[in-house]
């Protein structure tokens, strides 16, 4: 049987004045998957994406998450639902630690308020406690426990890449928004990446990336959704995907070339 559809995009478009960003581009993502977004600078891959995770509005077309439709919803109401996202520039906190920068993720799952933090009831350091521990987890999840006191200006740019990973787990997605997350990052650290994204997906978290590192996206991707001037163009498995005539001639012929 058929795993259920978590996330679908019906003929999402997206216009900016009279240019046409992304034009009428359907495709899904079912839960348990691995699926990667990616096409040529200027296909529409970060627009699909900002509008994915709300912050964008489609001109039109419809949104709808584990059946829900989340067309117009706002980001933290998705993020609520268990949608979560990474972007192409690192967006931790600097000045914090590591073990800071991941508890502060898991407050938004806290329920207590602002009331229960003055009064520091029961409940609150229930959640306190249960926040230590999940970032805990989460660190040694995404090999970051031995820099738990590090600040996060203090770490290497793959790690910094993993920390934004860990950020966004913490706050228990059921959906993973990665944008180019081996941005950067040698050979090495993109085996490492490849390696975390596998975890990811085996701890029940579906995936969604784009991804212009060829090696990283046919090495953990169920299923590729390829975009070219705002169009999708194709869709299927990586070895399909990589066969297609068009594919190869409007993009990985030219990723090729720059190799």
């Amino acid at each position: 049987m058929s795993a259920p559809l978590l996330l679908e995009a019906q003929a999402l478009t997206r216009a900016f004045g009279g240019l046409v960003a992304v034009n009428s581009v359907t495709f899904s993502v079912a839960e348990g998957e691995i699926v990667g977004l990616i096409g040529p600078n200027g296909a529409g891959k970060t627009t699909v994406f900002n509008m994915l995770a709300g912050s964008m509005e489609p001109t039109s077309g419809t949104i709808r998450f584990d059946g829900a439709d989340v067309t117009g919803m706002e980001p933290h109401d998705r993020a609520r639902l268990g949608i979560a996202r990474t972007f192409q520039i690192t967006s931790i906190f600097p000045a914090l630690t590591v073990r800071e920068n991941v508890e502060a993720a898991t407050y938004r799952a806290y329920r207590t308020g602002w009331l229960g933090s003055f009064f520091r009831t029961k409940a609150w350091r229930d959640e306190e406690a249960s926040a230590a521990a999940s970032a805990e987890e989460i660190m040694a999840f995404c090999d970051l426990a031995d820099r738990a006191e590090v600040k996060g200006e203090a770490l290497s740019y793959g790690a910094q890449r993993r920390l934004e990973v860990a950020i966004a787990l913490a706050t228990k997605p059921r959906l993973l928004l990665l944008d180019e997350p081996a941005a950067g990052l040698n050979p090495e650290e993109g085996q490492r990446l490849v390696a975390m994204i596998q975890k990811v997906r085996q701890s029940g978290v579906t995936v969604l990336l784009v991804e212009h590192h060829m090696r990283v996206v046919m090495g953990v991707c169920d299923r590729i959704v390829v975009l070219d001037h705002g169009t999708r163009i194709a869709e299927g498995a990586p070895a399909e995907v990589a066969a297609n005539p068009e594919v190869i001639r409007v993009y990985l012929g030219r990723e090729a070339a720059h190799a």
